[in-house]
């Protein structure tokens, strides 16, 4: 009783509160027990409107930005989805509850695992986790939606080229605070469309590649 009452608080003090007003993301979250894919040291935090550790230098995105990122990419049953960056598994799960068919790339073994654990667990078995560096990866093409759980600190199109065309990508870029969250539309095969979302910090995905240190 104590968990839903959490979650219901959440839902309407964190998402709804972050202008995340669609029905079928709140649902998404409601459905996708966010307990499950917190580490169990931080069990108390599960709802809470912060950012929880899951290794060194990364951290599960809040839920508000869980919120914003679903409702940009508005998945639908039968879209193939990439994320990327997927720590515990926490957004796979909610993009293959609103129907997408999900993989999901992330580089820690350890959180791979997690993640794997605890989609099963959560009732999310069907998702696919691929251990390794995005960077070093073929991650294939023709997404209808990629989700980048960290943040770029240069852009890089490799993501946006993996989109087939009218795919979406939500991706956050910045070297420096506040970073901008993006939603990237493919509308052509050489033709993209870019429409900022919001400012935020999350933290940089591993091996990401970053500006030139200027020197004297």
């Amino acid at each position: 009783m104590q968990t839903e009452f959490a979650r219901a608080q959440m839902i309407g003090q964190q998402i709804r509160a972050w202008d995340v007003l669609d029905e079928r993301v709140l649902d998404a979250m409601r459905r996708t027990p966010r307990e499950f894919f917190v580490p169990e040291k931080y069990a108390g935090l599960a709802f809470a409107d912060t950012d929880i550790p899951l290794a060194v230098g990364q951290h599960m995105l809040p839920p508000k930005i869980v919120g914003r990122l679903l409702q940009a990419l508005n998945a639908a049953p039968g879209m193939r989805a990439l994320v990327v960056g997927c720590g515990t598994g926490f957004v796979p799960a909610c993009l293959s509850a609103m129907g997408a068919s999900v993989r999901a790339i992330e580089i820690r073994p350890e959180l791979a695992q997690a993640a794997q654990r605890n989609l099963k667990r959560s009732g999310f078995g069907q998702v696919e986790i691929v251990t390794g560096d995005t960077f070093n990866l073929d991650i294939g093409t023709g997404y209808a939606l990629i989700a980048v759980c960290g943040a770029m600190p240069l852009y890089d199109e490799r993501f946006a080229r993996a989109l087939a065309v009218g795919g979406k990508l939500f991706a956050v870029v910045g070297a420096r605070l506040p970073q901008e969250a993006l939603l990237v539309t493919r509308t052509a095969e050489e033709s993209w469309d870019s429409v900022g979302l919001f400012e935020t910090a999350i933290d940089a995905l591993e091996h990401a590649p970053r500006p030139e240190s200027f020197t004297f």
